[in-house]
């Protein structure tokens, strides 16, 4: 049996994303951690948008609508948890909560839920209409948000103590990375599941010739949908993570700009490829430290490389070391 490079690529991804914290610990660096930690879990977001963009061909402007629900999922229920006050949904209300697994719940199906309306009215379209109308609804997010004075407005809301997992002090930076790189291999797991399951094929075969789906009885509108979904709760529950990450969740998190990161992200690692926004989240959080300390313009820069790589390595970096696409 014989292991293909991109797996070796990607166990070494693993294994170097792990290593990271531990170093930094080592050599008397922890803030290296929260850096090692912000790379999960923009990875685990580009994970969700994988599954619509590298494997569906849906490229959405509209994911960091999911981010920021996820955020404000974590934010609003940590707050009513602290002040004691149940959240209100006219005939009846829930109490708060500061722990991760409920608030991971909520947050999968707020974010299941968003998606499930966007996408049932934005995927029947496509092109760039799909692009416009996805990044239409994330900015009507936006500004929702911003229009929220209950739960900060423009200025956000703060979670003056992270929420909590059960058995683990999540005040300490090393725990809090392991648990969201337990969340994030959690979602390769399943990225890895539905790329290689019946329903992956005939996502992928919606997104090179959608007329021979429909020809043998496969809906390729009900296939992009549920895959739409998958994405959009995948990528709030890395919303929910980062707003515990910052102890702060503002309407920041629902910007286009946001967006426009997550494709970034995979562009980088490799469209299409299992651990590409894993390399593409740790080459991002890398350029942004190393370049950022040189100069205010580190996107120019930033820039110049996501365009090398758009015009010589096109399969970005996994794409340049494995060669063809091979599961793994």
């Amino acid at each position: 049996m014989t292991i293909s490079r991109e797996t070796i690529i990607n166990i070494v991804l693993a294994l170097l994303l792990l290593a990271i914290p531990y170093a930094a610990i080592q050599f008397g660096n922890p803030f290296y951690v929260t850096l090692a930690t912000r790379m999960a879990i923009l990875g685990l977001a580009a994970v969700g948008l994988n599954i619509a963009l590298g494997f569906g061909g849906l490229v959405s402007f509209g994911h960091a609508a999911f981010f920021g629900i996820g955020g404000y999922v974590a934010g609003i229920l940590a707050s009513h948890s602290l002040s004691g006050a149940p959240l209100n949904f006219g005939v009846f209300s829930v109490p708060g909560t500061n722990q991760m697994p409920v608030i991971w719940l909520v947050a999968l199906v707020a974010g299941g839920l968003l998606a499930a309306a966007i996408g049932a009215i934005s995927l029947r379209t496509s092109g760039v209409y799909f692009i416009m109308i996805t990044l239409a609804f994330a900015q009507m997010t936006y500004y929702f948000a911003i229009s929220w004075p209950a739960y900060g407005g423009e200025d956000g809301l703060s979670i003056l103590v992270r929420n909590q997992f059960p058995g683990v002090n999540t005040m300490v930076p090393l725990n809090y990375f392991l648990v969201c790189y337990g969340v994030l291999m959690v979602g390769l797991l399943v990225s890895a599941l539905i790329r290689d399951s019946r329903f992956g094929a005939a996502l992928q075969a919606a997104r090179q010739n959608e007329v021979r789906v429909a020809s043998v009885g496969i809906t390729p509108f009900r296939i992009r949908l549920v895959a739409f979904v998958i994405s959009g709760m995948i990528t709030a529950l890395a919303g929910a993570l980062y707003a515990d990450l910052n102890r702060f969740v503002s309407p920041s998190m629902l910007s286009w700009h946001m967006s426009g990161e997550f494709i970034v992200l995979i562009i980088l690692g490799g469209v299409g490829r299992l651990y590409g926004p894993v390399a593409g989240a740790m080459l991002f959080v890398m350029f942004e430290f190393l370049l950022g300390g040189m100069t205010e313009r580190w996107q120019f820069f930033l820039g110049l490389i996501l365009l090398g790589v758009v015009l010589f390595a096109r399969g970005g970096l996994i794409g340049l070391i494995a060669g063809k696409p091979r599961h793994g």
